[in-house]
Parts: C-alpha cells; structure tokens; sequence
C-alpha cells in the first residue's frame, strides 16, 4: 500500500507518549446530543484538518488499526467525517466484560489485565511489571485473593484497575464502553478483520461484523478470519503459528490479495468492488473460503453429546436417572491455562501468542480436568459457523468456573508431520462464571448440589476435522493465571474476596436424558 502512494497519518490517542491531554483507557462515545470529546469527535478534527494542510490528497481518507488502534477506527465511524470513506477495525473489542481483554463472560482475566493495566498506567510509555520470577503462576499463586494487588503493589494509583475493582458487574460503566451501543448505522463501508486463535480479542471483531450486519443496506460490511493470533496478518508471512504450519503464505495473502485491493477500491476507485460478504481461511483443510454470508446458510445444527466411559455420541443419552462425571475443583491447586513455566504476558520470548494453539495434553493427568471424545472419523466433518455448549453441572459450592474446550485430537500415526502425532489441538474454548448465570448485571449465588443449565457461546469456527482425527471435549474450572480463582464460595464481589472464601468444591458434570450436556455443531452437508 505504500508503494501504490497513500499518504500514510499515524497518530496517538490522548495522554499516551508525546500525545497531550489526558488518558482514558477506551473512553466512552458521546451521544449526538452530547457536548465534549470523543475518539469520534478527535478522529473528525484531525481528518479536517489533514485535508487543509496536507498536500497532493484526493480527498478520500481511510483508517485501519489493531486492537486499541481498531476500537478507535471504529469510533471514527460513529458521526464520521464526509471525506472518510473506508475502515478496516482489526481484532478490536468489543466488549470488555462479555468477552474481550479484561473478562469472558464475567470471568475476570487476571494476569492480561493486571499486567496492561500496569504497562498503560504506571508510565507514558509501555513499562513491564518488574516480576521478581520467571513463571509468573507462582507469583499470581502466592498474591493471594484480588484485594492484595492494590494492597501490596498498585496503592490505588492506577485508574484502570481501580475501575476493575469498582465495577465487578456487567452495569452502566461497562455498558457504555460497549461499542454495540453506537453501532446502529452502517455508516462507512468496513472490512472487519479477525485470527481464529487470537489471544487477546476474537469476540470483538465477530460482535462488531454482526452489529454492522444489522444495518448494512448497501453491501458494504465484510469480514475476513485467518489462521492468526492478534495482529499477526499485519507483520508476518503467517505460514505457520506455533507448532500449525499452514502450506501458504496467508498473512501476505491477506495484505495483498484482500486488504490491498479493498481500500484500492474504496479511496482510489481501482477494481470492480466484488467482494465477497465473509472470507476465511478454514483451518484443518488449509485453504481460504467465500461465503456470502457469515455464518454459512445450510449447515445442520447438530448436537454431540457427553456420553459414558468418556466417549462423545451424537445420540441423546437414554439414561433417565441423572448420571455425572465429577472431580474436585482446589482454588489452591488450579489448572494452568498453558504449559509452565508461564512467562510475562508480553516478555521476551513469551508464548503468549501461541498458547491457544498448544497441545492440551499437558493437562492430560490432572483429575480436575475431564475429557471425552469420539471414536476415529471415518471421513472429514467440516464444522462451519456458530458454536454453542450446553452444559449441565453442578457444584458444592455456591459459585463456580466452567471452562469448556473443542479439541481436535490428530492420529497417533502422523507421518507427514511427525510432531503432531497425537496432538490436541484446541480449537474454540471458553469460560463462564456461574454467578452470572441468569443475568451479568445482577449476579446470584448457585444453589449447591443442584444440576443447573450453562448455556456458553464458544463463538464461531470454520475447520475441518480430518479423516482419521477424533472430536475431543473438555471441561475444567480453573484457567490460571489467565483467569483469576473463583473463591467458589459466593461473596458481593471476588475482588474483596478473603482467603478463608477460597474453599476446594465437588463438581458434576451431568450426561444423561434430562441434563445432556451437549455442544452444538453447525455441520456443512
């Protein structure tokens, strides 16, 4: 794109590096009435007055950005300039309590949030916390309950955390930064771009593409997924991402072959402007697909089961009386979200970007982890669109996590690529936190011993399971430290929860005709 003569502009959001002005982590839209400053209102005043003191423009402006740099090429759409006429928000959020950096479904990321609150806040520029060790899950173990953060380290000094503590239900605060909010116009024409294993903000963009969906009359709202964790299709030749290789350049693919020649269209006129409504790259089968319409129309909603001895069906489960599998979640012993040691969030030699890719049979050998799978497939299941876990559970406790995995197993045999051999590669996840159960505003305690209904978005995939692969499903209750330790015993708020409210409890997770704890699969035909 630079070869082909934009004018390239890149310039900060307020109070970071030499940019004046105070800083406000994601700060809110103003409504049309409102009178103030916005991300929108400074997109605006910086547009018009590129357009008087910039030489040699047509008159056209585009904005693209990553992350934070996304969410703010979206607020540059909510009362948009005349002259901007293309945007591109790459893996922005969304929203930061359903789903994106800060929480999944009111789980509260611990290490990602504690550690970028610290890089934003504790200097102009980006600072890293000084941990005194090398794997960080000893360290966020030996913190002890939330409360000790402000306690030992951040002396309530710093803004995002504190608003962290103070809002730990989904209300107004949160509600507000939610761009959904704003969404309603489609109001420059988008290309919304996503990595299926991103590791920071994978809801955002699929909740920002629907959004638009809604109102997009003329055609103009896209999509484009890959093979990439967060941001890699803007610096890499995304061939590969950890132990995955991908037989193509696809990060390259992207910025020549999509994202070149759409805003070639929009800002020079070059191009027919056919564009495919949603382009992805299908994983398993390796090769890039167009819909046009996301999530495909036709595929079978279908239901695989947990069934006994560890086995999936996709059969109801006949059983009548309320058989389970059970294991003890420990607050003091939780499940690791990734293979130790656990590095800095953004360190050196950190696999941060890799983690969702890495092979889950590190947990293999913990009870706290329980697993079922189906039998070889005889022939490849494509699997493309909306994912949904239905899982019946139970707990001891009045509070509870549920982390729930899709896996695709490979063949223990696996000549073309021997390091794969056996591998568990995970290929949607979630987690919810039962205390929001019925409502993310108003949080309830679980009533102990009783098997109540999870319904968890695992968001959307487009991927092949193999011949000659198995469908494995997981559950847990615990993530650490990516997502901190659920006290399991319900308080107000976790984040003044004490020591002697972190308590071991039973979990069951049900499999029988009335509780048939299920994910449902949008089957290709």
């Amino acid at each position: 794109m630079a070869r082909d003569g934009y004018i390239f502009v890149f310039q900060d959001i307020r109070g970071r590096n030499k940019s004046g002005g105070t800083y406000q982590l994601l700060r809110p839209s103003l409504a049309v009435e409102q009178a103030g400053i916005d991300e929108s209102s400074d997109t605006y005043d910086t547009i018009e007055w590129l357009l008087h003191h910039v030489p040699h423009h047509n008159g056209k402006v585009g904005m693209y950005g990553i992350s934070y740099d996304g969410w703010t090429t979206l607020m540059g759409t909510i009362r948009p300039h005349p002259a901007l006429k293309a945007v591109s928000p790459q893996a922005s959020p969304a929203d930061m309590f359903l789903g994106d950096d800060f929480h999944h479904n009111g789980a509260f990321r611990l290490s990602y949030s504690f550690e970028y609150a610290f890089s934003q806040e504790a200097a102009r520029t980006d600072t890293l916390f000084p941990f005194p060790q090398y794997d960080t899950y000893d360290w966020y173990l030996a913190l002890g309950p939330l409360a000790n953060v402000n306690k030992t380290y951040f002396k309530n000094r710093l803004s995002t955390w504190n608003n962290l503590v103070a809002h730990p239900n989904y209300d107004s605060f949160w509600q507000q930064q939610a761009v959904t909010t704003r969404l309603n116009a489609a109001t420059v024409p988008t290309l919304t771009v996503a990595g299926w294993w991103d590791q920071e903000d994978f809801y955002g963009p699929l909740t920002i593409y629907q959004a638009l969906e809604q109102h997009d009359k003329t055609n103009t709202n896209h999509l484009v997924v890959g093979p990439w964790h967060h941001g890699q299709w803007a610096y890499w030749s995304g061939d590969q991402l950890g132990n995955l290789s991908f037989g193509s350049p696809t990060a390259e693919t992207f910025r020549q072959q999509i994202q070149a020649p759409w805003f070639a269209y929009h800002l020079k006129g070059k191009g027919d402007g056919r564009f495919a409504e949603a382009v992805t790259f299908q994983t398993g089968s390796n090769r890039w697909q167009r819909y046009d319409q996301w999530p495909p129309a036709g595929n079978t909603p279908t239901n695989l089961y947990l069934d006994a001895r560890g086995k999936l069906s996709f059969a109801r489960p006949l059983t009548k009386t309320p058989v389970f599998d059970r294991y003890i979640s420990d607050p003091a012993h939780p499940v690791p979200y990734r293979n130790r040691p656990i590095e800095p969030t953004n360190a050196k030699g950190s696999r941060w970007r890799t983690w969702l890719t890495e092979d889950q049979r590190f947990v293999k050998d913990r009870p706290d982890v329980l697993s079922w799978q189906t039998d070889t497939l005889q022939k490849d299941m494509t699997v493309s669109g909306k994912l949904l876990a239905n899982l019946y559970a139970a707990t001891s406790g009045s509070d509870a996590d549920w982390i729930v995995k899709l896996i695709d197993v490979y063949p223990e045999h696996y000549p073309a690529q021997p390091a794969m051999a056996g591998y568990e590669l995970m290929v949607a996840s979630e987690v919810f936190r039962g205390r929001f159960r019925t409502s993310f505003q108003t949080p309830r305690p679980l009533t102990p011993n009783q098997a109540l209904h999870y319904p968890i978005d695992l968001h959307q995939v487009d991927h092949v399971f193999k011949q000659g692969h198995k469908i494995m499903i997981q559950v847990q209750s615990s993530w650490f430290p990516l997502i901190d330790r659920n006290p399991q015993v319900y308080v107000p708020s976790i984040y003044t929860a004490q020591p002697v409210d972190y308590q071991p409890a039973v979990h069951r997770i049900f499999r029988s005709h009335r509780f048939p704890s299920h994910i449902q699969l949008p089957i290709a035909q």
